[in-house]
């Protein structure tokens, strides 16, 4: 019978590693991918992570905050009334 392989279980790290050379686009996928000892699929899939997940990076820095439907009509509410008065 052939030997069963185990499955291989990257890091975080490693998979950044790997994203991020293929993002810089000096090497060709699969001469990364065989750098690295993974498949070219598995560096294409790490790679699209890496560029879809980038802009996360920056949410919630600065700008508007989101409207949040219940609390903003109570606060204009209260600011007629204080203005009434």
């Amino acid at each position: 019978m052939s030997e069963i392989k185990k499955r291989k279980v990257h890091g975080p790290d490693y998979k950044a590693k790997v994203g991020l050379e293929a993002v810089r686009g000096v090497k060709t996928i699969n001469q990364i991918a065989q750098e690295f000892g993974v498949h070219p699929v598995q560096v294409g899939q790490w790679k699209k992570e890496i560029l879809e997940g980038s802009s996360k990076l920056f949410e919630g820095k600065r700008g508007p905050k989101p409207i949040n439907e219940h609390s903003e009509p109570n606060h204009l509410y209260s600011e007629i009334g204080k203005l009434k008065m």
